[in-house]
């Protein structure tokens, strides 16, 4: 009897070692499969497709987290346009900072036949997210440059931070006004929580735009977070700041840059 309780431990064990892909880990353990550091890959994409041009078309669009049935929509609209250089997603990639919501929309976003960059929202701050997007996006803060348009992208989740951290982070955003002075004549600067939000350190809002206003040849900022789109001059200082809608809603913004200003549309699929 003794014999067959060893051979029987012995084949559980054998189907369990065998079995052990089928395992679920726990969804904040941030074990990472498939890509990672896909920012600063497509940055470099982005870069060298554009360099030589003077007219830039992108989209801006965030907070796909629950929405996969509709991202996976909104690629497939995007691949059918043909006249798009890149897309930029605000924010809030998942919606609990799960780590599998991270490779979910990022399997899907993946689907994209143009590069994509993906800002940090504040649900991507839950649980272990900020561990997981640093692994599978990359830094908080980040910049690159499209034709000569720098495109200045800020992690101003300051509510998720306790103030431990600076957010948003102005040593970063003073260098970034010079860094590759030569490379670039204009800037758009993106960001998930627009100032005015709760969400954002209003504290520091009016130094915020002062470094806003600062940067060479500034044209627009864009943000995500509200769940509608809509735009307004926040400072009254001419400087438009677009909110771009939830992927439940089924819209996003294109983006125009030419040597004499830029358009905006919503577009819907």
């Amino acid at each position: 009897m003794k014999t067959i309780r060893h051979l029987w431990f012995a084949l559980c064990t054998f189907f369990l070692c065998q079995a052990c892909d089928m395992i679920d880990y726990h969804p904040y353990d941030v074990r990472i499969s498939g890509e990672t550091d896909i920012n600063q890959k497509n940055m470099v994409r982005i870069e060298a497709l554009c360099r030589d041009k003077d007219t830039l078309r992108f989209i801006v669009m965030g907070d796909s987290q629950r929405w996969y049935d509709e991202t996976e929509d909104f690629v497939y609209h995007v691949n059918q346009r043909g006249d798009i250089d890149f897309v930029l997603h605000g924010g809030d990639i998942s919606d609990f900072g799960v780590t599998d919501e991270f490779l979910w929309q990022r399997d899907i976003l993946n689907g994209l036949e143009v590069p994509y960059v993906v800002l940090i929202g504040n649900h991507d701050c839950l649980g272990t997210g900020e561990e997981t997007f640093l692994q599978v996006f990359g830094e908080t803060n980040f910049s690159f440059i499209a034709g000569r348009v720098k495109f200045v992208c800020l992690n101003t989740n300051a509510i998720e931070y306790d103030y431990s951290t600076p957010v948003p982070d102005f040593t970063f955003m003073g260098q970034e006004q010079t860094s590759r002075a030569d490379e670039f004549d204009r800037t758009v600067i993106s960001m998930h929580i627009r100032p005015g939000c709760d969400e954002f350190n209003n504290n520091v809002s009016e130094v915020f735009q002062h470094y806003v206003r600062n940067y060479p040849g500034i044209l627009f900022c864009t943000a995500a977070h509200e769940h509608r789109a809509f735009q307004e001059n926040l400072f009254e200082d001419g400087i438009m700041y677009y909110m771009s809608d939830c992927m439940k809603h089924r819209n996003y913004y294109v983006f125009t840059i030419t040597p004499d200003g830029y358009a905006c549309e919503v577009v819907y699929f």
